[in-house]
């Protein structure tokens, strides 16, 4: 997920930059659209790098749960299920591993491992997934 933030950040790994994936912000409906961009690619990034390193774990899998719902709403969920079909399925599978994450922990070699959220549970997966789905909600609000 941090490539895929880096790519609508940096325009590298095959992106095309903040200002071309803010024209398809806009286009979705988000406007102001880079700003939205610029929202969507820092949530993937850091959130994306935070799960790989177990750093924040329940406030990365917030951020990568709350662009994934945007994606599910706005994207690809017209298009049904199958990803072949551009559907939801690999939305839904971030969103599952991201709370997955927050919920068993971030692992023995996490940054987080010393701090009180460092092994996950039932109280950090309900923060992860009720962080994301208000700021989604509030995103698809606007």
């Amino acid at each position: 997920m941090a490539a895929h933030g880096a790519q609508k950040l940096f325009g590298i790994f095959g992106g095309h930059g903040l200002t071309a994936t803010g024209k398809g912000f806009a286009a979705l409906g988000y406007r102001p659209g880079t700003l939205f961009a610029a929202m969507c690619g820092l949530s993937e990034f850091l959130g994306g790098l935070g799960l790989a390193v177990g750093l924040l774990t329940p406030l990365a899998a917030a951020a990568l749960i709350g662009v994934m719902i945007n994606a599910m709403v706005t994207v690809t969920g017209a298009h049904g299920l199958w990803d072949t079909d551009g559907g939801v399925e690999y939305s839904v599978c971030i969103t599952v591993v991201a709370l997955a994450v927050a919920a068993i922990g971030p692992g023995r070699l996490a940054v987080d491992r010393f701090l009180r959220w460092g092994r996950g549970g039932w109280p950090q997966a309900a923060f992860a997934l009720g962080l994301g789905g208000l700021g989604a909600a509030i995103t698809l609000s606007l």
